[in-house]
Order: C-alpha cells, then structure tokens, then sequence
C-alpha cells in the first residue's frame, strides 16, 4: 500500500456513516416484519436459512509482558499445542454438509432464545453507557462493569449471541437492580491524545460460571429510564480444541471508537508530535480499552462485521469457540488448537504477536480464512492501563514518532502499514477503497472450475451483485511476494470513478480479487476474500429479505467444509492461475 491523499480519512468515515446509513436502511424494511428494532447495525434475527443440500468434494468425509517476550523470542504463557487443531473432547463432532458440526453446539443453540437482547423504544431523554475492564474471560474468572448514565438505577443482562431459533441470542445472566450515577467526564492525555475512563468509579463485579458458555456476549445495560446500551464480552475456553476459531477484532474496533473525540484515524484541537495532514497529526496515538463504544450503541461494528457470519455458523452446528485478538497476542499457542483460523471483516489493526501467531499456526497446518480485504494494514502493540495488562493500543503511525523506535524492540515499533512482507501473508496486497456513496462492486467469478464455487452453478464471468465494499485487496504480481500455487478465484473490475487506488490501473479500472493459496510444507490453506464486507453482506440472508445473494451461503459453506478438516492443501490443493490473470499485471 503506497502514499494515500490527505484526505483519506475524511473519506473512510463518511464510507463508514454511509454503510451505516445502508444498514438502517434495510432495517426499516425489516420492521415491516419485526418491530422495533432500531440498531444501527443490521442484526440478523428473522427466517432460518434454508440448510439445502450441502457441498460436495472431493474431500475425505470424517499482556504488554507477554507481547515483549514473543516479540523477543522467548515463548509466553498458552496452552499446549496439538497438530492442526483436534476434535472436541469427548468425540462429540461430526463431518456435517457445511463443515465440522459440534454436538455441544447444536445443544446449546436448541436452548430457548430471546429477542430481548436487541435495544428497543429508546427514550427520549437520558443515557447510559459503558465498558467491562475485561476484554475476554473465562469460567471462573471475573470482570468489572463501569457505567454511566442518568438514570437513577439500572440493570445488566447478559446474552449470548447465536442463532437460538432465529432469535439471534440467550440470556445466560441478569443482576440485580443497582444505584445509577453520571460518571466524571474522561481526561485526555494530550501527550497522546488518549482518551481514559479510568477515572470511573466501578459499578459492578460480574463472576463468570460453567453457565455462561464460551462465545460472543452482549451485555445489555438497562437504566430505569429504559435507557438501554450494550457492552461487548467474549467468553473463551483455554482448553478448547474446536475446529474453528472465531477472532474478534478488538484492535481494529478500538482503534475507530472515536468516544471522548479521539481515535487513530481523527482528532480535535491543535497538531501534536507533527504538522502532517495525513495521518491527521491532531489524532490519537493511543486509544484505550477504558472507555465505551462511541458507535452502535455501544457494539461498534460487531452487529455489521462479525455477528452475521457467527449466526450462521452456529445455526448450523458448527465446532466454533471465541477469542479476541488480544486474546492471540497473549496466548499465541492457542491458535495451534484448532484447524480454521477465521479473520473477520475490517480487520486490519494487528500486533506483531498476533502475526507471529498466524504464521507459526500456518506452519503448524492451521488454515487461515480472511473473509476481509484489508486485514494486516496497521501494526500496533499493547500496553498497561491502570485498569490492568494490555488495556491500552498503540499506534502512532509515524515510526519516527514511537518511543519504541529509539533503542527499543524493532519488533514493537508501530507504523501506519505493516511491510509487504508481513501483509503478504494473506496473498495479497491492500488496493484502495470504494468511494463514499458509490454502490457496492459485484463479484466477478474467474475461476469457476474450483471446489469453493461447487453446487453455485456459477461460471466463469458469472456478477454476484451488490458484494464488494468499502476497502478491496488485489494480487500484486510484481511484488515478488505472491504465493507460487496462488488460484485467483474471483477477480473484479471495479471503474477508478467509484474507487480510490494508488495501487495500478488497467483501462480505468482497479480489481478486487479472491485468492487461495497453501503453505508448501504443511499444507494449511489461506483465502483472502478481497472484499471488506464479505460477512456483512451475510446479514440479508440471515433475515431472509431482498438484498440476498444465496451463493454466499453455499461458499462460505465450501470454504468452512475444507477449511474445518485439517490443511486444505492436502484436501483441495489450489490450481495456480496468476500468472494467466488478464489484464497482464492487474
């Protein structure tokens, strides 16, 4: 990724308030069905997806601390590794039609739903919000609730987020009634325009139990005023050998949460550090986990770019479990417990830990799915807040501008993209953005010969509509970098009208592509999907309204099946084609 404009980051926002706007918009359509609900996010909960018949293949049926020490060499604490990732305990997973199925699963999504959890009938007057001093846990371990609101007392339920009958959640937990108080306004750092709530007072302790299963949680906060906010919480389980690995993108979502007016991308006041106008030189070079969500009532993003693909999943059994990225750049190890590591949309803030992570699961035979384009752009790190380890994200952007480039650990130096040899791990390079208020990009079928189109009845040439948004990857032949066996699946034309890109042109158009490629050793397969909304555009499908492409099922379907088995290129080897990718270097 080269030089982008000045005005960059003024475009990505309005791209983001226009999917926004998008969302919403299919949103009024579905209260048409379902009342109330008002989420800024699209949220799947309406008619079950039809299962269908399922994909056929030529497959065999069957801290701060710890990043330093990895970022050093020295190994940090995580669970034990198995080859590839295992079973769940007990032999109770099976081969199913869309991939490894987990009994455990199918059980848990059987237990009756609610649609409780969605925010409804919001006042007119007062707020609350807030954030847990936990970014992920696990039975047996506790976390701290801070909240602020108006209201003069309000409750906390907690809710695990699947399908549960088309309903979308369970409530696992609810407290009792507590005082409420308006909090103190949160200080800035001005050193680093970092905005901190740790000067709040702590509402409530929460103990987590075997009844809270390991998954995705929203944690609705409920002010007697029915002011009404969420709170998000991933459960894991350390000792989890599913045969995928959900990744939740704190880092990336952080680093946009513009609560308090400060984030990695904007700002408000005088320059600090330098005068540049890109990056923004008013922007945070420090945000922190201490503080609420400033978008999606507090969810950010996940309604839009992660929870779409978790309902589907476990609509249909699949043996998934949960984590955070922080989660990875502290237990590393984790990911060689599983056989599918899944990179959800937008995720592109990593730490060198993390990346170290994928490349020793990848050499371990763990497949990697980036259902995103862009993913792997940023390079941050981690460090303390006073709330504790790892709670604060780091990037300046500017290399010249991080303390840790002056005589500290290379490896930890932040900057505004990660080199082409570290991002080339998804296949790809990063090619730019679609415009503000430009339609979505159809998906364009090259080769549909491979096992990923299989039961679509697509062909080569074959538009899936409305598909490809905001930020796009494309292959980069002149690199040096892309893979020897890399299959160019999809690959797109998008007009330089609708799309920004500094990346190459051919005939005024740029190209989003889709790629597949092995690792030469262990076989372990990476897909790199080029589109930012990839599971996004799930969502339609969930509720079952216009807007559906069911194709996207039946591939993520394929994917998933391969995906869930152990190394892809021992199952579905790819059939290289780059090189014969028209027009010549695109």
């Amino acid at each position: 990724m080269g030089q982008v404009p000045p005005t960059r980051e003024a475009r990505r926002r309005a791209r983001r308030r226009t999917i926004r706007r998008r969302r919403l918009g299919v949103s009024c359509v579905l209260a048409l069905v379902v009342v109330a609900v008002v989420l800024i996010a699209v949220v799947p909960g309406g008619r079950r997806a039809q299962r269908g018949h399922g994909p056929t293949h030529r497959a065999v049926a069957a801290g701060a601390s710890a990043e330093r020490a990895s970022a050093s060499g020295r190994s940090s604490a995580g669970a034990s590794p198995s080859a590839g990732g295992s079973p769940s305990a007990g032999g109770a997973t099976f081969l199913g039609p869309y991939g490894v199925e987990s009994k455990a699963i199918i059980a848990e999504n059987r237990k009756p739903g609610t649609s409780a959890w969605r925010i409804t009938d919001a006042p007119r007057t007062g707020m609350i919000e807030g954030f847990a001093d936990r970014n992920y846990v696990a039975d047996g371990q506790s976390f701290g609730l801070y909240v602020s609101t108006t209201a003069p007392s309000f409750h906390v339920v907690a809710y695990r987020m699947g399908y549960y009958q088309g309903k979308g959640g369970r409530q696992v937990w609810a407290s009792g009634t507590v005082p409420g108080r308006q909090q103190p306004a949160c200080p800035v750092d001005h050193a680093t325009n970092m905005v901190s709530c740790d000067n709040w007072t702590r509402s409530m302790m929460v103990h987590v139990t075997s009844s809270w299963p390991p998954g995705d949680y929203v944690l609705k906060l409920i002010g007697s005023g029915n002011q009404q906010a969420y709170v998000l919480l991933t459960v894991w389980d350390p000792n989890s050998h599913a045969a995928y690995m959900v990744v939740n993108r704190t880092l990336t979502e952080e680093g946009w949460n513009t609560f308090g007016g400060y984030d990695f991308y904007q700002g408000t006041g005088p320059c600090i550090l330098d005068n540049y106008t890109y990056p923004p030189c008013n922007r945070a070079r420090v945000v922190s986990l201490d503080r609420p969500f400033a978008q999606g009532n507090g969810a950010e993003d996940f309604f839009g770019n992660e929870y779409p693909l978790i309902y589907w999943m476990e609509e249909h059994g699949l043996d998934v479990t949960y984590v955070t990225d922080i989660t990875l750049s502290q237990h590393p190890r984790f990911a060689l417990q599983h056989r599918a590591w899944l990179s959800l949309d937008h995720d592109e803030t990593w730490t060198y830990t993390e990346l170290q992570a994928a490349r020793a699961a990848m050499a371990h035979g763990v497949n990697i799915l980036f259902f995103s384009g862009a993913a792997i752009v940023r390079h941050a790190r981690l460090q303390a807040s006073p709330l504790g380890a790892d709670r604060e994200i780091v990037d300046y952007r500017n290399p010249q501008e991080d303390p840790e480039s002056h005589g500290g650990n290379p490896n930890l130096v932040t900057s505004n993209q990660w080199p082409p040899v570290d991002s080339s791990l998804t296949g790809q390079e990063y090619a730019g953005y679609m415009l503000p208020g430009e339609p979505n990009a159809p998906m364009v079928v090259y080769d549909a010969s491979s096992w990923v189109f299989a039961g679509t009845g697509l062909h080569n040439g074959s538009e899936i509509p409305d598909v490809i948004g905001s930020d796009i990857d494309h292959l980069d032949p002149g690199s040096g970098l892309t893979p020897a066996d890399l299959q160019v699946l999809a690959h797109s034309p998008i007009p330089l009208s609708e799309v920004y890109t500094n990346q190459g042109e051919w005939s005024g158009h740029t190209y989003s592509d889709f790629t597949y490629y092995t690792d030469p050793a262990s076989g372990a397969g990476v897909i790199d999907t080029g589109d930012t909304v990839f599971i996004g555009d799930l969502r339609f499908c969930n509720l079952g309204i216009s807007g559906c492409q069911p194709v996207l099922l039946r591939i993520v379907g394929n994917l998933l099946h391969v995906f869930g088995q152990g190394p892809a290129g021992h199952i579905e080897p790819p059939q290289p084609n780059w090189r014969s990718v028209q027009p010549i270097g695109s």
